[in-house]
């Protein structure tokens, strides 16, 4: 039973009447009426969430449950992380997570692999990623929820063994091996990152000097300091299986500025170790025109 106490009821005066019912935020909420929500506002980990629960769980009429799913990665793909940057996100989430095993496994020895993405600080999106071979593996990704699709469709595709020999041939080691340039690089000295530059300060060392009799004096002289690194964003890889070399583009024109020799069954790390130092010794020897970076 709920008793009711009249006095307290009576006792909180009605709303006052306003002319401008618009200037007020409607009762019961205070403050500024912010709208409908929207999916886009959810948090990330419910958005991902609500994403895993558009898989269906049990078969179909005329189709199994696996095929029901890739049906459904296939519009992740295609449609719905084409919404907004939320959804993009949460489906690039879900797919790279699924696909990533299938890719691991059409990498070819000796080469090594690393897609997740690496963000830099001074991104200003989520989608921002200085990892390269992340590209790939979305490539990868778009062209085996297309063929997985059309095999369940029909039992006359046959699936292309060429289908990805360009990506794993070609474009996955050549954008490792840039990753791993920029990842020694950074270590080097030889190249940056920073969307704005780098600054050349000018600074002062100790410089041992041997004199005639053999033995040495330290004097202090004015010098400037190491070359400025090069713009990683202005770096790319050209590559074959017998050599590589270093791109630099300024200005809208190339020009290969480091070309190394590499043998077959050699790794990307020591082949873009050899590189880094090519990298080092060209920029010591200042060999770029002024003005070029």
């Amino acid at each position: 039973m709920v008793i009711v106490e009249e006095k307290c009821m009576q006792s909180i005066p009605p709303p006052p009447y306003v002319p401008n019912a618009s200037s007020l935020p409607p009762p019961p909420f205070p403050g500024e009426h912010r709208g409908a929500a929207k999916p886009s506002d959810l948090p990330p980990h419910l958005l991902l969430k609500i994403v895993y629960m558009t898989f269906p769980q049990t078969p179909g009429i005329d189709e199994g449950k696996i095929e029901r799913q890739r049906k459904t990665l296939c519009w992740l793909s295609t449609q719905l992380r084409l919404v907004n940057l939320s959804f993009y996100v949460a489906c690039e989430h879900v797919l790279r997570s699924t696909y990533l095993p299938a890719y691991n496994s059409m990498i070819r020895s000796p080469y090594s692999s690393d897609p997740f993405p690496f963000s830099s600080s001074a991104s200003t999106s989520s989608c921002d990623t200085l990892q390269r071979e992340t590209k790939v593996l979305d490539l990868f990704i778009a062209l085996k929820v297309h063929e997985d699709v059309m095999v369940d469709d029909s039992s006359l595709h046959l699936e292309r063994e060429d289908s990805f020999k360009d990506l794993f041939d070609l474009m996955q080691p050549r954008s490792r091996l840039e990753d791993l340039v920029r990842h020694y690089g950074l270590r080097e000295g030889v190249v940056h990152t920073n969307p704005s530059g780098v600054n050349v300060s000018s600074s002062s060392s100790s410089i041992f000097r041997v004199n005639n009799s053999g033995t040495g004096s330290a004097s202090t002289s004015k010098r400037t300091s190491d070359p400025a690194p090069l713009p990683f964003s202005a770096l790319s890889i050209s590559f074959s299986p017998r050599r590589v070399g270093v791109v630099l583009t300024t200005s809208g024109r190339k020009r290969t500025i480091v070309d190394v020799a590499r043998t077959r069954d050699e790794k990307l790390e020591v082949t873009a170790k050899k590189l880094v130092r090519q990298l080092k010794v060209w920029l010591s020897d200042g060999s770029r025109s002024s003005g070029i970076i």
